[in-house]
């Protein structure tokens, strides 16, 4: 498994996303019941958000954002990067394992 910082960048306004954030919520939320998340959120300005999560590859991780809701309704485009983490809190050692 790999790390992947993945940007999402809103394609369309905010009300529009306000409509389908319950959906692309519930749809991480199950990523986090797999143990595929550590974190996510929106950015500030609210104009996209950012996951942190682990994959076999980039091509699993991009087939992820392949069924976020946001992308099924063409309100986000992603930015998915690939890093190695070298330092790390303790507190991460069973997710990064």
């Amino acid at each position: 498994m790999s790390l992947f910082v993945i940007f999402v960048n809103y394609t369309k306004p905010l009300d529009e996303i306000e409509k389908i954030v319950d959906s692309h919520r519930n749809y991480l939320k199950e990523a986090y019941k797999d143990g595929l998340l550590l974190v996510s959120g929106p950015r500030i300005p609210k104009n996209g958000g950012i996951i942190i999560g682990k994959f076999e590859d980039i091509n699993k991780a991009l087939d992820f954002t392949k069924q976020d809701p946001y992308y099924l309704n063409n309100a986000a485009t992603y930015e998915v990067f690939e890093f190695e983490a070298i330092l790390h809190s303790e507190s991460l050692a069973g997710f990064l394992s």
